[in-house]
């Protein structure tokens, strides 16, 4: 895909690590910048919603039936089987926003990032990590959603998962929420200029200013 005016950014992380609370931030504090508009992108699951998670919101819920008809359509710009059930991110959704300037977040484990990055290397990556296992254990607890045994289940994942973070082009240790945000909207920030961005977003004034009398 060429002539993207708009960044691609996968924000990757173990169940507990911030990463929902850390993209949630972004948005509220700078994703109201109309010069800079930024946007996640809302995943199709199969999974059920969880209380207060409305669909079309936080996930397009669909069955497993159709979302193997979407998988066999190409629909899907990536997906995964995680825990059971299935995510995708939707491949034209992705195309149009990014087409407009816009940029977009995905909340998406390794899996996925490789399938991105294979369709798109120019797409920043972004790792998560806690700053303990046993913090990792208590942020898992205080969210209630989950059994003791879900819980146990996705702490024998967290290390599977975390062994994949130098495949991602940055990490972000989250340990202090506030510092954490910071790192964030850093990397966005330099994502934004570099060259070949800025180069298409203003186009004009660049030639302008390069001309030779």
């Amino acid at each position: 895909m060429a002539s993207l005016l708009g960044n691609l950014f996968i924000l990757a992380a173990p169940s507990g690590a911030g990463k929902s609370s850390l993209i949630k931030a972004l948005m509220e504090k700078y994703g109201a910048n109309a010069a800079n508009p930024m946007q996640v992108s809302v995943s199709h699951t199969t999974r059920a919603p969880r209380p207060g998670e409305v669909n079309g919101q936080h996930y397009h819920f669909v069955d497993k039936t159709e979302f193997e008809a979407l998988i066999e359509q190409g629909a899907f710009f990536e997906w995964a089987e995680v825990f059971g059930n299935y995510y995708g991110t939707s491949r034209i959704t992705i195309e149009e926003t990014l087409h407009k300037g816009i940029d977009v977040f995905l909340d998406i484990d390794w899996q996925g990032a490789r399938q991105v990055k294979e369709v798109l290397p120019d797409t920043c990556g972004i790792f998560i990590l806690p700053p303990s296992l046993d913090v990792l254990n208590e942020r898992l607890n205080n969210r209630g959603q989950d059994s003791q045994e879900v819980i146990a289940g996705r702490m024998s994942k967290a290390v599977d998962e975390m062994i994949h973070y130098d495949e991602f082009d940055h990490l972000i240790i989250n340990d202090d929420f506030d510092t954490a945000l910071g790192e964030l909207h850093g990397i966005v920030t330099a994502q934004r200029v570099r060259t070949i961005k800025q180069s298409m977003r203003h186009s004009s004034l660049i030639a302008e200013l390069t001309k030779k009398p």
